[in-house]
């Protein structure tokens, strides 16, 4: 049974509202619908499903912070599990709305990821967090938004976090684009060619190395990083081309490779699979 609830969070009255804007006006300029549509979001999309699927258990209830348009939070739903989801955007959440179904198990909450004190502690088997750390630049930021994505999974259950990252952007955005040197001489990029996040960004940008020391003061075990859609962002157009034999086979590298410590850092996306201790 659905239902659409609108919660105005103390915490999300808190978000500087420039910040907050960059984000909605962000969602509400694109198709946010159509991002995991095309042959190489598909790719993203069915990498995620893939390892969720490799930790999900019949019966267990599932938490989507960030659910975006409800891509994943609908499928899950549909394959028979209890989801809550939180999205921030409220353009999103009416997308999402217009795809639900009287029988789907979905629980749409208006909310955002640093504040999630509509849930107790610990009631979640599974907890996708696979857009809010997109958005977060601030390193407490971060870390508050992971916090309570722990906070209200049950020990023992799976967390499951999304980044973008660094070198694929510096790669497809200031090299292709030719951009570089303007960026550098704005000192928008570190010494180390280091995106510095700015109050004009709509991503935060990370690596491996980031991620690592994001999570290292929690309880929690590391089982997986995924780089969720590898070498694809860099050749799109060829992806989409593809013919289905194609895809299929490129999809199978694609996974047989996304575990390669050597080549997570240049993934556009990775997700980072926790486990609560």
């Amino acid at each position: 049974m659905l239902s659409v609830v609108i919660i105005k969070t103390e915490q999300e009255g808190r978000l500087k509202m420039q910040e907050k804007d960059l984000v909605i006006r962000f969602y509400n300029s694109i198709e946010e619908e159509e991002r995991l549509e095309g042959k190489h979001g598909k790719i993203e999309f069915d990498t995620t499903m893939k390892y969720i699927h490799d930790f999900l258990k019949p019966g267990m209830r599932v938490l989507e912070i960030g659910a975006g348009t409800g891509r994943y939070s609908l499928a899950l739903a549909r394959e028979g599990y209890e989801v809550d989801s939180v999205e921030l955007v409220e353009h999103n959440i009416e997308v999402f709305q217009s795809k639900l179904r009287e029988d789907d198990r979905v629980n749409v909450i208006q909310g955002n990821a640093m504040d999630l004190s509509m849930f107790s502690n610990e009631i979640f088997d599974m907890t996708l967090s696979l857009g809010p750390m997109y958005h977060l630049f601030d390193e407490k930021k971060k870390r508050k938004a992971l916090e309570e994505a722990i906070r209200v999974t049950k020990k023992g259950g799976l967390i499951f976090v999304a980044y973008c990252m660094n070198e694929a952007t510096l790669i497809q955005y200031c090299f292709q684009k030719g951009t570089i040197w303007e960026d550098m001489k704005k000192g928008l990029i570190s010494e180390d060619f280091h995106w510095i996040a700015n109050e004009n960004d709509a991503f935060a940008l990370m690596r491996p190395e980031e991620i690592m020391d994001l999570t290292r003061e929690y309880s929690v075990q590391r089982l997986k990083l995924i780089a969720t859609d590898g070498a694809t962002r860099y050749m799109d157009d060829i992806v989409d081309a593809m013919s289905e034999e194609m895809f299929e086979l490129y999809f199978k590298y694609h996974l047989s490779v996304c575990e390669r410590k050597d080549l997570i850092g240049a993934s556009n996306h990775t997700l980072d699979i926790l486990r609560r201790l």
